[in-house]
């Protein structure tokens, strides 16, 4: 069947398919609100504020205090905290490279999120390359290792382009919550800080 003007059906469904690839591919490569982007710097800010401010001034005896022999002292959070940033931001980037799920949404909301990697009562053990090994004298070196690969962190999220909403991780949370993580994983471990601070026998 051919159109008065000259085009014919198979032309069109063509045309259809196309324009159907075309508003399918637009979908994927769809990037992060700016609600959510506002959000994620908000909370990579706030978590890199309190970190920093929870290891600053510390003397060598508060940095290497231990409140037991099977916890952690604040060198070894803080040490977990700087060598978990550049693994937890290479995880979203590798969360990419699997196909996307466009039409897939998240359940969990990222408030909650957030919430719960502050509740210290699900204890987690660090493995492989972030468990603490006393990389850092002192919480000004430790602090020039963190922040370069926060701000690569930051940047990213100020910056990116990528579908975060429609990759997949653990949990079923997309990229974009596994960003969150980052600050969340922060906080938590500032969190463990303050408990070492609190303990009687922390050095004043």
């Amino acid at each position: 069947m051919h159109y008065p003007w000259g085009i014919s059906t198979l032309e069109v469904m063509k045309h259809t398919m196309l324009s159907l690839l075309l508003t399918a591919a637009a979908m994927c490569a769809q990037g992060l609100t700016s609600h959510d982007r506002d959000y994620a710097l908000s909370q990579l800010h706030a978590s890199r504020r309190v970190f920093l401010d929870a290891i600053a001034g510390l003397t060598p005896a508060q940095w290497k205090f231990k409140p037991g022999p099977d916890r952690w002292s604040i060198a070894e959070c803080a040490e977990h905290v700087a060598l978990s940033e550049g693994f937890m931001f290479e995880r979203v980037r590798k969360l990419l490279t699997a196909s996307a799920s466009p039409e897939a949404k998240s359940e969990v909301a990222n408030d909650e999120i957030m919430k719960g990697w502050l509740d210290r009562s699900q204890k987690a053990r660090a493995t492989g390359a972030t468990v603490p090994a006393g990389r850092f004298a002192t919480p000004a070196r430790l602090a020039a290792y963190f922040n370069p690969r926060r701000e690569r962190t930051l940047e990213y999220v100020r910056t990116t382009q990528d579908p975060l909403r429609s990759h997949f991780g653990a949990a079923n949370l997309d990229a974009y919550q596994w960003l969150l993580a980052i600050a969340g994983h922060t906080e938590r471990h500032v969190l463990q800080i303050n408990e070492v601070k609190a303990d009687p026998r922390y050095p004043k």
